[in-house]
């Protein structure tokens, strides 16, 4: 039940934060946006129609159409995520900021759309429309939903062109960019850390190293080369970004020639790291 309240609260605040990505940074500079919410822009820049009822009615089609490719869960907190994002859209259709720099406007509008589709995200929810299609392709075809959704969108934002022009959609683009980028950081966490691949003729002395004076837990993989068939000892390392220096010093004075990849990680759960808890 504790799960379920903040599950509700994510969503509740992720819907408000899009509706004020919307109505205060979107429509007031007439950009355009991705998936639903764009052909809602569309239509109230045409028809003047509200860009709340309108969503609520295009989100309703699509999940009718596409519940069956959401789990029981999803389905539950998407409805609730478009009912209360359209109420949201509908409150704050006349709040307004006083901004007249367009390029603050277009950056301040993706952070807080990628913010408040993140939350809904993070917790199990969409906001239907081009968020179903993007957890169709994660499901069948591997994509990642940030830029399954960023593919959508984009379909939908570049059919705006003929209502807001050239340097608009330029905008909106930059937009949507910078939308999934902050949406990335929101769904898989900001606890950034590098895990390191080495494959080294001394993995001893670089373990040792690394746990005497980094105090990190160094995992050996077995393994061999294919064309040589040696057999070679391959370490696997978990740092932060800051040790990456240090690490690469050990490395350094221990074998030259050693062969080292550094990958990108996000949420290390684990001793030394995170509580999984705490997630």
């Amino acid at each position: 039940m504790k799960k379920r309240i903040v599950d509700l609260l994510f969503i509740l605040a992720g819907s408000f934060i899009f509706a004020l990505a919307v109505n205060l940074f979107v429509i007031p500079n007439d950009l355009g946006e991705g998936g639903v919410t764009g052909l809602t822009i569309i239509a109230y820049y045409l028809f003047e129609w509200s860009p709340g009822l309108v969503n609520l009615i295009i989100n309703s089609l699509l999940l009718i159409v596409g519940y069956k490719f959401l789990s029981k869960n999803t389905t539950i907190y998407t409805i609730i995520a478009v009912l209360f994002n359209s109420l949201f859209l509908h409150i704050t259709s006349d709040w307004r900021i006083a901004s007249d720099e367009i390029i603050v406007n277009t950056i301040f509008g993706g952070v807080f759309a990628g913010i408040g589709i993140g939350l809904i995200i993070r917790v199990g929810g969409t906001t239907a429309g081009s968020t179903i299609l993007a957890s169709i392709t994660h499901k069948y075809l591997g994509w990642s939903i940030s830029y399954g959704l960023l593919f959508f969108d984009m379909i939908v934002a570049f059919s705006s062109y003929f209502i807001i022009g050239a340097e608009k959609l330029m905008l909106t683009i930059l937009m949507l960019y910078i939308g999934t980028k902050v949406m990335e950081y929101i769904i898989e966490g900001f606890n950034t850390k590098k895990a390191v691949t080495i494959i080294s003729k001394k993995p001893d002395d670089i373990a040792q190293q690394v746990n005497e004076i980094m105090n990190r837990g160094v995992t050996v993989y077995s393994g061999h080369g294919y064309y040589s068939k040696e057999k070679k000892e391959i370490l696997y390392i978990v740092i932060s970004s800051p040790e990456v220096v240090r690490l690469k010093k050990i490395v350094k004075v221990a074998d030259p020639d050693a062969f080292v990849a550094i990958h990108d990680v996000r949420d290390v759960f684990g001793e030394g790291f995170m509580e999984i808890t705490k997630s």
